[in-house]
């Protein structure tokens, strides 16, 4: 090959490769990922896809849209559509967890052993009442897409706190337990008791006859049902202690 003829190439090339960045598009959203950052983002897309419209509107290609990416490129972090669900499913649960732990924190600090513990186990249901009323579509996604109680203990389901909302509810029940307001004879089995309650009133509130309520009507009901599940339980109100507070009016919003 001779000297001009090897110099040939790579003036094309030159021109080939001036063509081309003139040409090219802009970089592709998923290069600018770093590895864990884009599994992140598609779960972050799973979880408002949730937010909008419950578990049914989480889909893997609609995720990858919004993120900006191709579908070959959120294969490598979640398989198929159920993969990205099973992931916003914990997701939506840590946020329930959130709301609860909010509610039972804002009870407080000086009341007695047994009335905090009270107060703290009701404030478990008005924040699942209250996480129901305000993100309906994770509340959905977190409590009507699992099969089985394998994410009762999950550290993906835990919120802040470290606890799931499960934990947090078994948590208040053993407070009572140690407080000597609920007797060991009715504590087996008092968080399935307590979660059926309060999660039948938000499924009626939200996809049966009661959705036609007014609003705000759940939030007023809700210290109402508590107290109904806490009496249930064998509890009642001490005649020294007067009346256990009631948690909704200081519980945080979380809001859209």
């Amino acid at each position: 090959m001779t000297p001009s003829a090897a110099s040939e190439p790579d003036t094309g090339s030159a021109a080939a490769t001036t063509a081309g960045t003139a040409a090219a598009p802009a970089p592709a959203a998923r290069e600018t990922y770093h590895h864990g950052d884009l599994r992140r983002a598609l779960l972050e897309a799973g979880l408002e896809l949730a937010r909008e419209g419950g578990p049914d509107k989480v889909v893997l290609r609609e995720a990858t849209r919004r993120v900006g990416v191709s579908a070959n490129a959120a294969y490598r972090h979640f398989t198929d559509r159920d993969a990205l669900l099973d992931e916003v499913v914990s997701r939506a649960q840590a946020r329930a967890a959130d709301v609860i732990s909010g509610a039972m924190d804002a009870v407080p600090a000086d009341l007695d052993p047994a009335g905090r513990a009270r107060a703290r186990f009701r404030a478990v249901g008005v924040g699942y009442l209250r996480f129901a009323m305000d993100e309906p579509g994770l509340f959905r996604t977190a409590f009507a897409v699992p099969v089985d109680l394998s994410r009762a203990g999950s550290a993906e389901a835990s919120g802040d706190s470290g606890r799931t909302p499960f934990q947090l509810l078994s948590d208040s029940l053993d407070a009572m337990l140690d407080a000597g307001v609920l007797s060991e004879r009715e504590r087996p089995g008092a968080e399935l008791l307590a979660w059926s309650a309060v999660h039948g009133l938000a499924m009626l509130a939200l996809e049966g006859p009661l959705r036609d309520l007014p609003p705000g009507a759940v939030d007023e009901l809700a210290p109402r049902l508590v107290r109904m599940v806490d009496l249930g339980l064998g509890l009642s109100d001490h005649p020294d202690r007067g009346p256990v507070p009631d948690p909704l009016g200081t519980a945080p919003r979380v809001g859209r």
